[in-house]
């Protein structure tokens, strides 16, 4: 009989026994009478990351972060200190607002905080200084050929905008889906990105339009109900498309469809956008028309997400059952981690215990052990996911041994055990 001895991996064990993508490993006997009967708080080890993807988090945060410096530089020279400040500080309101919506999304399974960094920092600036230099150029055309027409503020608000400031946030969401491909599971995971996105290119768009209105001395009230109280998600909105297809794509592979799914996903971003900003040109009633178109969108797009998250839900609950059915997890274990109950009452206890954080990883970990699964069953395993189940198991197997009592915490038997 073959099994776990103390020196070897669970990812040497998974090997050799020739794991497929129909079913999971059979846990061997001494890790399944390990987890014969459900604990409630698990002690997780940190996770450990491959260095490759912490070179290209550090390097891409950099470069981000020198492009963020350029576009501050460009407002307190156009806004002045003053106006750069205040406008800041009220920018603060409409993003916290926007931040607290995405946490929510986020809940279920957080994204890596690098990937979450690097989306609100290209949002903020290589999108936003994509957006500047295109405009300048375009303006610099319009000059050489005699000046603005009549129809110049339509067109740079209801074409210009809606084409380059979302195919810049949608770039910042696309090259996330290439360069982290195991965070990136499904429709969910793409909205947070494209949120974080979105929510950065808001956030610097409002420090210039308030600071702007702030040197005009007229409007700041107005254009701050407006973008501030009363369309905070936006851009989300419109980003969301090209983070949802993205997400799509992530179930289903291949580069080529990536990115024919950005496409997909970039259109309505883009009509979205344009028919937001158009039809401020033609309704005479601002608010009637935003109570009756806008503020309908904004409860499907709500909806969606609803619906997504509960799509993830029964995702993790049928991956994780099926651990359950070959000994790795207690069966009565796969409610308490694939449901937002069976979640906060576990971290109750987990509290009462003083082991909340680690309830918290475990919970992490056991999500994560579920889309890994879910890779290898649609195919995906050439992006890690054997790799990454293996370890996960690992630090799941672990967790018991260091909870369960010293006489039933032998989960790996000895190398004479494993003798036939």
């Amino acid at each position: 009989m073959s099994g776990i001895d103390p020196t070897a991996s669970i990812r040497d064990y998974t090997a050799a026994a020739g794991a497929t993508p129909a079913a999971p490993i059979t846990a061997p006997a001494e890790i399944a009478q390990a987890t014969s009967r459900p604990l409630a708080a698990m002690s997780t080890p940190p996770t450990r990351r491959g260095v490759g993807l912490l070179v290209a988090a550090v390097l891409g945060i950099t470069l981000v972060s020198i492009v963020c410096l350029l576009v501050i530089v460009y407002l307190l020279v156009g806004l002045g200190p003053a106006a750069f400040a205040i406008g800041g500080v009220m920018a603060l309101i409409p993003f916290t607002i926007v931040y607290l919506g995405v946490r929510w999304v986020d809940r279920w399974e957080p994204e890596p905080r690098a990937a979450v960094v690097f989306a609100f920092m290209w949002g903020a600036g290589v999108a936003v200084l994509m957006a500047l230099i295109v405009g300048a150029e375009i303006d610099n055309v319009i000059n050489s050929l005699g000046g603005p027409g009549p129809d110049y503020e339509f067109f740079g608000a209801a074409i210009q905008a809606p084409i380059v400031e979302e195919v810049g946030k949608g770039i910042g969401v696309l090259i996330i889906f290439f360069a982290a491909r195991k965070h990136f599971d499904g429709p969910v995971d793409g909205l947070v990105y494209a949120a974080w996105v979105a929510g950065g290119f808001a956030f610097t768009e409002n420090i210039l339009y308030f600071g702007s209105q702030l040197i005009a001395q007229e409007g700041i009230v107005e254009i701050f109900i407006v973008r501030g109280i009363m369309s905070p998600f936006a851009h989300l909105m419109f980003t969301a498309f090209i983070g949802i297809a993205l997400g799509l794509a992530a179930r289903r592979g291949g580069t080529l469809r990536a990115i024919g799914y950005f496409i997909v996903g970039l259109v309505p971003a883009i009509l979205l956008h344009a028919f937001w900003n158009g039809a401020l040109f033609f309704v005479s009633d601002f608010f009637g028309y935003y109570f009756l178109v806008q503020v309908p969108l904004f409860l499907a797009t709500i909806a969606l997400v609803i619906f997504l998250r509960r799509q993830e839900s029964k995702l993790t609950h049928d991956r994780l059952a099926e651990y359950a059915s070959v000994g790795w997890i207690h069966e009565d274990e796969v409610n308490a981690l694939a449901t937002r109950a069976g979640r906060k009452q576990a971290i109750a206890w987990a509290s009462r215990q003083g082991k909340a954080n680690e309830m918290k990883r475990y919970i992490k970990d056991a999500t994560r052990l579920a889309f890994a699964r879910q890779r290898i069953i649609t195919g995906r395993d050439r992006i890690g996911a054997h790799a990454d189940e293996a370890e996960l198991l690992t630090r799941m197997v672990a967790s018991r041994a260091t909870l369960v009592p010293s006489a039933q915490s032998r989960v790996s038997p000895s190398r004479d055990e494993l003798k036939t």
